[in-house]
């Protein structure tokens, strides 16, 4: 089969690689859709601590079942389906205390390899995190599981009154994310501040309230004016910057709730004003991963009547180009890109 496999920081192979074979519990799948995404980005351009190199490149797919093991019996040959790469041991310290997304070896088990031709599912996935594909669902908005799970896991840590206002920091795939969950859930009062004019304005289409434009350091006049003067309820950071971390907790209210979702580069730190963190009671949290609970409230969403996934898929490019979807998506061009082999 044709798989890239990411040398080193902006160094990507398209190589012959052997077809993988399914186990007696296992699947193998015909890769139909694999996206772009901020993190593959990051580590085509910076490398990542999570994916050593060299290694089988890209996480975000759907496709049909190619090959199955003898031991698997709720999927047949040929059916379409949508997963995540990962799947918790279920027997950890982390698990048993529904942690899942912490599990001692979520991450070394995770499944790399999504931009090729076919890719191995093992038994954790198999059994835990591999949904059908209904026949209306795109395979390009159908691999939006995997980061609409983190999203959700995410926000399952918050607690959304109907009235919230709520401020989404950046306006990437991540962020319009955020957007189309929280307006599923019925959330109403939501703005997005970013740099870019034409994604921000993307947002507005999706249904934000509220937009707004420039850096988050000169957000604060307008984001008291979009909340009555208090700051917002809800903050979530979608950027993975410093400087965008450290400036987040100041635009919300006393009592509010700060998601720092973005991943931010090894060896980074964060200043806090700590007055302000305890006087004025701010609850910060920095989520990781997903959990099988936002997985299947995930699929939920993908595969309901109220989420637009499609609107995040800005083009496509056949599997030999993925450099150039890559550098397209850093340009910020477009939200998301599809390769399809």
């Amino acid at each position: 089969m044709l798989a890239h496999v990411l040398l080193k920081p902006g160094e990507i192979d398209f190589r012959e690689l052997p077809r993988p074979t399914a186990g007696p519990d296992d699947v193998v799948v015909r890769v139909r859709a694999a996206l772009t995404c901020g993190t593959d980005v990051k580590a085509f351009l910076r490398g990542h601590p999570k994916f050593p190199m060299p290694t089988p490149f890209g996480h975000e797919f759907s496709g049909e079942i190619a090959e199955i093991g003898k031991q698997v019996r709720n999927f047949r040959e040929g059916d379409a389906i949508m997963a995540v790469p990962t799947a918790p041991c279920g027997h950890c310290y982390y698990c048993a205390r529904q942690q899942e997304n912490l599990c001692d070896t979520v991450m070394e088990t995770m499944v790399l390899g999504a931009y090729a031709e076919y890719i191995r599912l093992p038994a954790r996935i198999v059994r835990t995190n591999l949904y059908a594909k209904p026949d209306d669902l795109a395979f390009e908005a159908a691999a939006l599981l995997e980061p609409l799970s983190c999203v959700i896991h995410g926000l399952e840590s918050v607690a959304l009154h109907p009235d919230d206002r709520v401020v989404l920091v950046g306006a990437g795939a991540i962020s319009l994310l955020h957007l189309l969950a929280l307006r599923a859930m019925g959330m109403q009062h939501i703005a997005v501040l970013g740099r870019r004019a034409n994604r921000v304005q993307h947002a507005k289409r999706l249904g934000a309230e509220e937009v707004f434009t420039g850096g988050v350091s000169h957000a604060r006049e307008q984001v008291l004016a979009y909340t009555q003067g208090r700051g917002a309820d809800i903050v979530v950071e979608c950027t993975g910057q410093v400087d965008v971390w450290e400036a987040a907790p100041g635009l919300a209210r006393r009592g509010g709730h700060v998601v720092l979702f973005g991943g931010c580069a090894p060896g980074t730190a964060v200043r806090i004003d700590t007055q302000r963190f305890h006087y004025d009671q701010l609850r910060i949290t920095s989520p990781f991963h997903f959990t099988p609970r936002a997985v299947r409230r995930a699929y939920e969403l993908l595969t309901g009547d109220s989420f637009d996934g499609p609107t995040l898929i800005s083009g496509t490019y056949p599997l030999s180009e993925l450099a150039d979807a890559l550098n397209e998506h850093q340009r910020g061009d477009g939200i998301k890109f599809a390769l399809v082999p």
